[in-house]
């Protein structure tokens, strides 16, 4: 079965291994809107460690089980071309020479 994605990521084959072994988390997922999902899967997809991102799919799957909907902390995707990068996002990203 295929898991919905967001709004400018798909779900990558690891992330959806790890929400599809769990029912009520794969219950959960398909419960999100797009724009949730979409900054759950760019939090998982933007670190640079494999180990990072084994670490925040299994945190994906055990905070959507504690009611989460977005990740904690994350400055969001800046992936998505529907909406222009905020001034405090820009000012985050041009301090890690994400952007100039």
């Amino acid at each position: 079965m295929h898991l919905v994605g967001g709004v400018a990521h798909s779900v990558p084959s690891d992330l959806a291994e790890a929400i599809e072994a769990d029912v009520r988390a794969r219950g959960l997922w398909e419960g999100l809107t797009p724009l949730s999902r979409n900054e759950w899967i760019c939090w998982v997809v933007s670190v640079k460690r494999d180990e990072t991102r084994k670490k925040h799919i299994v945190r994906l799957v055990k905070q959507l089980k504690e009611g989460k909907r977005r990740p904690c902390c994350w400055i969001g995707c800046i992936h998505r071309s529907d909406k222009k990068i905020s001034p405090s996002v820009a000012g985050i990203l041009k301090k890690r020479k994400i952007i100039v």
